[in-house]
């Protein structure tokens, strides 16, 4: 799960240092956004190998919601 935050935290690129932990809402982040979830879903192809949407996003409320979805 560490390693999947230090993606994740990369992948939205926050301007200012976020403390994110599994159980973080994604609609809690100061920067979730579009723009955000397009980095996530690049991060998801590119590290793991895995296609998602956006309605996966929309399904995922927590950090450990897409984490999840690493494994599905």
């Amino acid at each position: 799960m560490e390693e999947f935050i230090e993606k994740f935290q990369e992948a939205v690129d926050f301007q200012d240092p976020v403390e994110v932990t599994e159980n973080t809402v994604l609609l809690d982040l100061p920067e979730w956004d579009s723009l955000a979830a397009l980095g996530v879903i690049v991060m998801f192809d590119i590290e793991y190998g895995k296609t998602i949407t956006g309605d996966h996003l929309l399904k995922s409320k927590t950090i450990k919601d897409l984490f999840e979805l690493t494994v599905a």
